[in-house]
């Protein structure tokens, strides 16, 4: 048989290409085998487990942080307030003192020498303390601490002094902020009775503002620290950084921020009714008449943890990049790796001139699907394929024109055999088979005889190439092998022979019958 030269040379691309129709199944893209997907997963879930491990000890940090400056700022307002509760205290005891004094009857018929004496021997007195002073019940000013002769003056008017007049059961008053004999200062009274009770009048001493200043001054105060000294009316009587607009205001006014925000011996983070500056205020748990609150700028107490936090996440994001790019590198090697195995495994199994799979992948296809067949009770079919006269062609036209005949039997036997389970192989030499499980006797013969069909189609000349073809299907049974299959179809193989070649025997089990 005489190929046309056109065919010759499509023979010729098919051995150049072996990605042609006849290698189908064959995965051309990379293909990642089941290890490296489970490096990529346990490196992305070691980097997800490592991040929620430095989180969660960053939040512990920052808690440990916030907690550290709370207790840091609970005992600078309780040194603060401990110190400012002890002086009014000794002061408010002079007030008391002299409001006793007063309440003796004899008090009135002494020298105005050893009233003085009387009244102010035990009196406290500091720098930053106001002479204590005494008004009457009409408010005009009687005895002065600091005068004997003091000179006229009438506080009928005054807060601390209306307070005592009006309010019988008021005990130590401690003012607003004021301007007090030439002084800012809080005023700090109490009320003088008589021995049947009546109102004679307060007794009035005051603590200027230097006080405070002197007070602050001494601590070592970061920038954007806050001390305020507040009433028990939430009236702010000091603060520093000193701000006089400030002096006197009373925060009930101010709607967005209650007592609730900031309750007694408690801690508050956030803006305050003062500034928009974000701060953590504690409050001093305190029973007197004054209560200190003390902030710290939020962005100062998380200083050092943002510092931390930014060292040990961008390590943390170099080990993260580190793992992830290791995890790909030898995601790909493996990848690699695969590829090239796949390549080996389908060398190993595939005929390297037609292209089709080799007689040791068939024979491990037919027990494969043997073993299913039997357990899902389908049929398995299989096609035996020889080459009519292949000996005496390629003894008269040479082992190449025979190569390439055998080449046009194997696309032949491609184009007809398109089902992914399909399994077309070269058993040897010239004889080709087809394995067809779930397909039955009849599909089975229909399909040979569209490969036998092409085989003819395929050749022109004088002398014809033709393929004769054995045909087998078989549902397993209990005691028989998948050789059985193999040997009925070899038997129709030979049959089709005898019979003059170029035609498609279907045999039957157990008896061979003969179809053409």
């Amino acid at each position: 048989m005489i190929f046309s030269e056109n065919r010759c040379t499509l023979f010729r691309i098919m051995l150049e290409e072996p990605d042609m129709a006849f290698r189908r199944g064959r995965d051309p893209g990379r293909r990642w085998r089941l290890s490296a997907k489970l490096l990529i997963v346990s490196s992305v879930a070691t980097v997800i487990g490592f991040s929620a491990i430095c989180a969660s000890v960053m939040l512990d940090m920052r808690r440990g942080e916030e907690e550290l400056a709370r207790r840091t700022l609970e005992n600078l307002a309780s040194g603060i307030d401990a110190d400012i509760s002890r002086n009014i205290e000794l002061y408010d005891l002079s007030l008391r003192a002299v409001a006793s004094n007063l309440e003796m009857p004899e008090i009135r018929n002494v020298s105005k020498e050893l009233r003085q004496l009387i009244l102010f021997d035990h009196a406290a007195s500091a720098k930053h303390l106001g002479a204590i002073q005494v008004f009457d019940a009409a408010g005009n000013l009687s005895i002065d601490a600091a005068s004997l002769d003091p000179r006229p003056e009438n506080r009928s008017d005054e807060e601390y002094f209306t307070v005592h007049r009006d309010h019988p059961d008021t005990g130590l008053f401690i003012s607003r902020p004021m301007l007090h004999r030439g002084a800012y200062a809080i005023v700090l009274s109490r009320r003088v009775i008589g021995e049947d009770g009546r109102f004679l009048g307060v007794v009035v001493g005051s603590i200027r503002f230097s006080y405070f200043h002197d007070l602050f001054g001494r601590l070592n105060l970061a920038p954007g620290d806050t001390i305020t000294v507040l009433r028990s009316d939430r009236t702010i009587i000091m603060r520093t950084p000193f701000d006089l607009d400030i002096i006197g205001k009373n925060l009930t006014e101010q709607l967005a921020w209650t007592s609730e925000d900031l309750k007694s011996g408690g801690a508050f983070a956030g803006k305050g009714p003062v500034d928009d500056t974000p701060r953590l205020y504690v409050r001093r748990d305190s029973s007197g008449p004054l209560y200190v609150v003390v902030g710290k700028p939020i962005e100062a107490v998380l200083n050092l943890w943002r510092t931390e936090a930014i060292r040990i996440g961008g390590i943390m994001a170099a080990l993260v990049l580190f793992v992830i790019s290791t995890a790909l590198v030898l995601a790909r090697e493996i990848g690699r790796r695969a590829e090239a195995e796949d390549r080996l495994e389908e060398m190993a199994t595939t005929d390297a001139l037609t292209g089709l799979k080799n007689r040791r992948k068939i024979d491990s296809e037919i027990e494969l699907e043997w073993r299913r067949a039997a357990r899902q009770g389908q049929t398995i079919a299989l096609l035996m394929i020889d080459a009519d006269h292949f000996k005496t062609y390629n003894d008269t036209f040479g082992h190449q024109a025979g190569d390439q005949v055998l080449v046009g039997i194997a696309i032949c036997i491609s184009d007809a055999v398109r089902r992914a389970g399909d399994c077309a192989a070269r058993f040897g030499g010239e004889e080709f088979a087809v394995l067809l499980p779930g397909v039955t006797a009849l599909a089975a013969f229909n399909i040979a005889e569209a490969i036998r069909l092409k085989v003819e189609q395929w050749c022109d000349g004088e002398l014809i190439t033709t393929v004769s073809v054995g045909v087998a299907s078989m549902r397993p049974l209990p005691g028989q092998q998948w050789s059985d299959l193999l040997q009925a179809a070899d038997k129709a193989l030979y049959a089709a022979k005898a019979n003059g070649r170029n035609q498609s025997v279907l045999a039957s089990v157990p008896k061979i019958a003969l179809v053409a």
